[in-house]
Order: structure tokens, then sequence, then C-alpha cells
């Protein structure tokens, strides 16, 4: 059974409100007979699970109530030349954007450097991963003491025969690191060599190993979905699912959903693999995640300055987003996917989503 929690505990906040305003509504009239002067009226903090602005006034009413439906897609990117080299000073005039091959008009454009970013670290403790998940603690601790600023949030989710957030959201670095050094291989039955030496019998079917699949899912779902702002997930594993309840389609489809961009840091120990005469097939799967979700696939191996350099690359990128608005043409909110092109007209290369799903409309 899979570990995580559903919701963090401010995800609960909009039940309540619910459940007060919809009780609230129940007594008014009752109330209104009884003492029509002095009956309260409901607290906008308590109504919407928001902050109070004080609304209480007739003619401030329409500011309060007024929702205006309009479906607009955004989208942070990085922009590089041929050599990858991140490419600054860009504007609105720059660039055209098409949805399902029809273009579409920009309606908003800014270089994003300080705006608020959530980002998970997801971290891989499978028996696979016994050689580098060292060097994955603390190289990955002092990426976050690097990124995170004042309104920048993280969480920790550990998987391999379980997935278990380990530290919930937070602004606090030290918590940060306390989660991911409290990572441990965790091959569940207690011996760590690999399977078929020492460690049983090579496996044939498809066994409870590492939930990777689910993992992303989840992160992306239960955890990023309701967050606003830059959102971002990186994986620190050799990208090998064994045992997931969902597929790859399934991970990459919630973080598209969720709007963040997905980092496969492919720590991928080959001895392992070699010594246990198993073939090694990660890398393949974790493309298609990373390039459906705006992000990339580093190959670091078991070397330790290469995954530093990888962590500071991933931060140079999150500093040096743009972000692109537009209102579709298509105007359904039908749930279905819809394909973006960004293209540069100077030719750069773009790193963006491959595009995104026309929610339902919600009130």
């Amino acid at each position: 059974m899979l570990k995580i929690p559903a919701v963090r505990p401010q995800a609960q906040i909009p039940v309540l409100a619910s459940l007060c305003l919809m009780l609230t509504l129940m007594l008014a009239p009752c109330l209104a007979q009884q003492a029509p002067d002095s009956t309260p009226k409901p607290d906008a903090q308590t109504a919407t699970g928001q902050a109070s602005t004080g609304q209480s006034n007739n003619d401030e009413k329409p500011q309060e109530t007024l929702k205006v439906n309009v479906n607009v897609v955004q989208l942070f990117f990085n922009v590089k030349d041929k050599k990858g080299t991140l490419i600054p000073n860009l504007t609105k005039t720059d660039f055209d954007i098409a949805e399902d091959g029809k273009p579409q008009t920009v309606k908003y454009f800014a270089a994003e450097s300080n705006l608020p970013l959530t980002l998970g670290i997801l971290i891989d403790s499978s028996g696979s991963q016994q050689r580098v998940l060292d060097m994955e603690k603390e190289v990955g601790g002092a990426f976050l003491k690097q990124i995170l600023r004042n309104n920048d949030e993280a969480f920790v989710i550990g998987f391999d025969v379980d997935v278990d957030l380990i530290q919930d959201f937070t602004n606090d670095v030290h918590r940060l690191q306390a989660a991911l050094n409290k990572a441990k291989i965790n091959i569940g039955g207690g011996n760590l060599g690999p399977p078929g030496i020492g460690g049983g019998p090579i496996p044939t079917s498809n066994p409870r190993g590492t939930l990777l699949y689910d993992a992303v899912y989840l992160a992306g779902h239960d955890m990023l979905a309701k967050e606003t702002g830059r959102k971002a997930m990186i994986l620190l594993t050799d990208g090998e699912d064994q045992g997931s309840q969902l597929k790859v389609k399934d991970a990459i489809e919630a973080s598209q959903k969720s709007d963040a961009i997905v980092y496969v840091l492919l720590c991928a120990d080959r001895g392992f693999y070699g010594s246990a005469g198993m073939g090694y097939y990660g890398e393949g799967e974790m493309k298609k995640l990373t390039e459906q979700t705006g992000g990339r696939l580093i190959n670091v191996g078991n070397n330790f300055q290469k995954l530093k350099d990888a962590f500071d690359q991933i931060a140079n990128e999150l500093r040096s987003q743009y972000n692109i608005g537009y209102t579709p043409d298509n105007t359904k909110l039908d749930g279905g996917y819809r394909k973006i092109e960004i293209k540069n007209k100077q030719g750069y290369k773009i790193q963006a989503r491959a595009g995104y799903y026309a929610g339902h409309n919600q009130d």
C-alpha cells in the first residue's frame, strides 16, 4: 500500500469552509426571524478559506462575488543556443506560439527569475541505489541550500518498495536536508545484495521493488496540483521502475496536469545491474517524462562531480525562465490534451512542456 499522505494540512481548509458556509446558509432564515438586526454576516475567511478583505458594504458585493472564467494557459520555459547556453533578455516579439498547430496571440510575457518556486525532491532508495544514495543525499542537500529562497517551498519523497512523504512542504532547509538523510535502502527483505548474489532469485515477473511511476504520480497529483506559480520535480534515480501500480504515461499526465517541470538526475550504478546479470533500461522512459514536461534528463552515473554540476545546471535553469501566457482560441474545457509549440524567431532552442490538459470548467 502506498503510504504517502493524500493532502497537506492546509488542503483541508476549503472543505471545512464549505461546510461552515452550508450550515450558515441553512440556519440564516431562522436566525433572521429571531434577530434580524444582530445576525452577523459570514466572515469572508470562513466562507472562502481565504483572508478576509472586510467586504461588508452592499456596494462592495459585486467585487466579492464576480467570477470571470478565463482559460489562460501559462508556460515557464528556457531558451538555449546550440551549445546549451541560456539566452537572457528576450522579449515577447521574439516568440510565436501555437496550440494544436494553430497560432495563438500572446497575452502575457515576462522573464521570471524571482517568482516563488515549489519544488519536490524524489529520492530512490531501492536496492540498486546502494552505492550512490549517500552521494545523492550530500549533493541534494547542498542544492536545496543553494536554490531555496524566502518565498520558496519544497518537500521530499522517498520511494522503494513503498512511497513515503518524508518531509511535507517547508522552507526550512535543515528539515529538508534531514529528510534526505532519513532515506535508507529498502528492498523489503533485509538483504542488501543484488538479486541472484545472496539476495534471492533474479525476478522474472513484476515484483514490488521501485515504485518510481507511483511516486511521480503522487508528487504531481497529491502535492503539486494544488500549488500555484513555478513548480518542479527533481528525481534522483536510475530510472528503473519495478512494481508500480501506474504506468509512465500516468506519471507524465499527472505531472502535466500539475504544471510541474520534471528533471531526472540519472544516478545509475551500472555495476549493480552487471553483477546481477540484469539489463538496464531506465533511461528511455525517463527521457519521455522529462521531454513531455519541459525538463530534461542528465546522466551522472555514480560520479559526484557530475551530480553537483547537474544540480548547478538545474538551479540556473530554474532562475532563468521565461513565462508566456495566452488565451486559447479553443475555449472548450473538455479535459482533452492540447499540444503546444513555442518557436523563437532567432532559431534558439526552446525547452518547454509539450502540452496541457484543458481542465473542466469549475465554479
